[in-house]
């Protein structure tokens, strides 16, 4: 590929995650409606979403659930490795590996993940991210391997 065909698919990948991700908030589909799980931004093997903590997403102990923590940042990375596949291309997570740092009170400080997909191959990928809280601590970090499926026709 050419570093112009790169970034134009890059730019419609990047395009097309951010109208999916729209169209389930419309719709009240998907972990943004039900979790408020949402997209800040989305580059060349980059995504960065956010999660304001509120009742759908705390367990018996109010604190955040430690599953809603590992959606959050499963969606940034697989999110991270879409936007460096071709176009007609999907992917399903393999593997998902957390390791939690601390837990996170239900105090409305907004959790950050960033993730960057480190290797995209034609059958596998592999991704990495990080939650922070609002002060910039670490709250989680994590890897994943995903199932490249495609090009679907």
């Amino acid at each position: 590929m050419t570093g112009i065909k790169v970034n134009d698919t890059v730019a419609s990948r990047v395009g097309e995650l951010t109208e999916v991700f729209q169209r389930g908030l419309d719709e009240k589909l998907g972990v943004g409606a039900s979790l408020g799980i949402r997209l800040d931004a989305a580059g060349d093997g980059f995504t960065r979403y956010h999660l304001d903590p509120n009742p759908a997403t705390i367990n018996a102990m109010f604190t955040v659930h430690g599953g809603v923590i590992a959606t959050l940042m499963d969606t940034a990375m697989g999110s991270a490795v879409f936007t460096r596949l071709g176009d007609n291309t999907a992917y399903t997570t393999l593997e998902l590996k957390v390791n939690f740092i601390r837990s996170v009170a239900i105090d409305g400080k907004r959790l950050t993940c960033e993730a960057t997909a480190v290797h995209v191959g034609r059958r596998t990928a592999t991704a990495e991210g990080r939650i922070t809280d609002a002060d910039g601590k670490l709250i989680a970090h994590g890897s994943t391997t995903v199932l490249v499926l495609g090009p679907q026709g």
